[in-house]
């Protein structure tokens, strides 16, 4: 098996975990911490808040929207759409990350729309620019891209001509632990690791933990399985993870996550305690490895997939990643004429079915 160590040839670029806060990523939502005027952007944890909270998230959003808008030009009404294309945007964005969210009302509020979620029994108003493309946070301008009539792949894939063939293709998939559109890409990469891993070096590298330090554990747990145990096994403790959705509903928290993963780990024959002794000992350099070849590549979004060493972009089914790899090799193997699922699955935790999507975190 081939050691992520030899990532680390990159040693002279900066870490990506300083991209923890990106104002382009797609994937937010809103929970509230401890301290009431901090926001953290994600949208799929549960939430498990006391209403005045929400309230103070409320009022510390309110405070900035006005200077957000003026200093954007997002608050005019030329060009915008109604209110109800607004909340529909936000209810889709929403669900998009798993939050299983209903449409309470939409109300006008001159230079933007409020749009009123109810999620898991919890009232929370979410304030919107009145083009319905941005949702408006004390962390500035949170696109909602992903629910603007967008359900495949947003960017032109590469042509296979400017990828560099090989005998044996370097495929690597750069992700956050707990990205929804990275699971989704890694639920749509293991057929294809599955069908192609004897041809084919296929590899998840991760780029940092952007949701928070559960993220960044997990990153360490996943490299010491593979680690110690090989990337077959790396790819079955990744598809009974990224379709566990009681996980997901954890929201990283230890109490909750950890259960779930030693039933992982029982089910697959891994040792609980040589991982947590290599995550101890081993993973932290790991991955700082795998964050300097992202850094050395540029890439700081997940999913973002290469194929030696050229980024390509693709839909996230099985069959469209099977074809772009098939399409890197010298001599395409006889696996590659096996036919792949060209479905997706939903981003996020879970086995069923969903659209194609080029969101990002």
């Amino acid at each position: 098996m081939e050691e992520k160590k030899e990532a680390g040839k990159h040693d002279h670029h900066e870490h990506p975990e300083h991209h923890e806060h990106h104002e382009h990523s797609e994937h937010h939502e809103l929970k509230i911490d401890n301290d009431p005027d901090k926001v953290i952007s994600k949208f799929g944890t549960k939430m498990k808040r006391n209403p005045w909270m929400i309230v103070s998230l409320v009022l510390g959003i309110i405070a900035i929207i006005l200077l957000v808008l003026m200093l954007t030009g997002t608050g005019s009404v030329s060009g915008g759409v109604n209110k109800d294309v607004a909340g529909k945007n936000v209810l889709d964005f929403a669900n998009a990350q798993g939050a299983s969210a209903t449409l309470i009302n939409v109300n006008d509020k001159g230079a933007f729309y409020e749009v009123n979620l109810s999620i898991q029994g919890q009232y929370l108003p979410v304030y919107v620019t009145k083009d319905g493309k941005n949702m408006i946070s004390t962390g500035g301008l949170i696109p909602l891209a992903a629910s603007n009539g967008s359900t495949t792949n947003s960017n032109t894939n590469t042509p296979a001509a400017d990828v560099p063939k090989s005998a044996k293709p370097k495929v690597q998939a750069f992700v956050f632990a707990y990205c929804p559109y990275g699971l989704q890409f890694e639920k749509a990469l293991i057929p294809v690791y599955n069908s192609l891993k004897n041809k084919a070096d296929i590899d998840v590298v991760y780029i940092g933990a952007m949701h928070g330090e559960f993220e960044h554990v997990e990153s360490l747990r996943q490299l010491c399985i593979e680690k110690n145990y090989g990337r077959d096994k790396l790819f079955s403790y990744l598809k009974s993870f990224d379709e566990n959705t009681a996980i997901g509903a954890c929201s990283g928290t230890d109490t909750c996550v950890n259960p779930l993963i030693q039933t992982i780990y029982t089910s697959l024959s891994i040792d609980k305690t040589k991982i947590e002794t290599c995550m101890a000992k081993d993973a932290p350099a790991l991955y700082d490895a795998e964050g300097q070849v992202a850094s050395g590549l540029g890439i700081s979004g997940s999913p973002t997939f290469v194929i030696n060493g050229v980024q390509v972009s693709v839909d996230r089914t099985p069959a469209s990643i099977q074809k772009a790899v098939c399409a890197a090799f010298t001599t395409a193997p006889s696996e590659c004429s096996q036919n792949l699922s060209s479905s997706a699955m939903t981003a996020g935790f879970g086995a069923t079915a969903g659209a194609s999507t080029g969101a990002s975190c």
